[in-house]
């Protein structure tokens, strides 16, 4: 593998080195893009990327959306919703420039169907965990006593952006008043979620606690030590949620909501507690009486790693990936 460092974010001189890249490379190609709008820099609204893939339709082109476009809402800005559009025209060009596309979430199949057009396949491409599993119960129970002691351990792990901490904020006062636990926040602004949770309660504090960014080893060890996982989406779970994956992928119990984009597999699945996103007070109710139960926690610890193992884990994806490619060469033998 051959990592390329582009000098602009995807702008003019990147694009032309990426041409001159790619046509080095002996014929037939095919491309596998990460698709995420904000991903090309240009504040979201990287038109220009979008068409140079276009013009790459000589190769074959395989699309995963991890995301397809910001929404439109009436309640939010003109400029907000100018974004969606262009979000959506981008998408749209992408889309129809692809042999092939993928969607972390089914929520997003018939979008980007019928951008793509009839005859193509867009098929669900659930996204892994991004954190290794490290084991080792020792570190783990080190955490444990750091940030616990002989009280149960709740935690979170994300990026902390203002909507979840918003639900954080709603949802772990009650939640440490009604079972006497403690709160490890784990991930990129977690410090400062921390440190507004205490400054708004002072009660909680030397009982939330904030680790900021961690490496991934450590942020597994961190995950390991809590005796469940509170993790409330705007949204709903769903299965583009890698912060989610990694719980699952942990076997650690999980306390979540389900929204709008929330698939019909996770409360079938009967691997962890739903309650909706609109409810905090229920998302504490339910991790509070889960801490209760050592039975209860332990089962939906190990339904959840059966789960990840078997609809989620990096196999599964290599696996899905190397079915289409084989179907793909056999389309163009059959029609050769």
């Amino acid at each position: 593998m051959t990592v390329r460092r582009l000098p602009d974010r995807f702008g003019p001189r990147a694009l032309r080195r990426l041409t001159r890249e790619l046509d080095r490379q002996p014929a037939p190609r095919r491309l596998l893009v990460q698709y995420v709008p904000h991903a090309f820099g240009w504040k979201a609204a990287n038109v220009p990327f979008c068409l140079w893939l276009q013009s790459r339709r000589q190769d074959s082109i395989w699309v995963m959306f991890h995301e397809v476009a910001f929404p439109f809402d009436r309640h939010q800005s003109v400029s907000r919703n100018a974004l969606a559009l262009v979000n959506r025209a981008m998408a749209s060009i992408v889309a129809s420039s692809a042999e092939r596309a993928f969607v972390s979430i089914p929520g997003w199949r018939q979008m980007v169907q019928s951008m793509i057009g009839n005859g193509k396949p867009v098929e669900w491409l659930p996204v892994p965990s991004s954190i290794p599993v490290v084991r080792n119960p020792t570190a783990s129970a080190s955490v444990r006593a750091r940030y616990a002691g002989a009280q149960p351990l709740v935690g979170h792990f994300g990026t902390h952006g203002t909507a979840i901490r918003d639900m954080l904020d709603a949802s772990i006062p009650p939640l440490v008043d009604a079972s006497g636990c403690h709160v490890l926040l784990v991930g990129r602004r977690s410090d400062e979620t921390q440190r507004e949770l205490v400054a708004r309660y002072p009660r909680l504090g030397g009982r939330v606690y904030g680790t900021g960014v961690l490496p991934d080893e450590s942020v597994s060890l961190h995950v390991a030590a809590c005796d469940l996982m509170l993790q409330p989406y705007p949204d709903g779970v769903s299965s583009r949620r890698t912060s989610a994956m990694v719980a699952l992928s942990h076997g650690v119990p999980m306390v979540t909501t389900r929204g709008w984009l929330t698939e019909p597999l996770w409360e079938a699945s009967g691997a962890l507690e739903v309650v909706d996103a609109a409810d905090p007070a229920g998302l504490a109710t339910a991790a509070a009486r889960l801490l209760e139960s050592t039975a209860r926690r332990d089962a939906l610890g190990t339904r959840a790693r059966a789960l990840y193992l078997s609809r989620f884990d990096m196999l599964y994806s290599i696996r899905a990936l190397r079915d289409a490619d084989a179907e793909s060469r056999h389309l163009t033998a059959v029609q050769a």
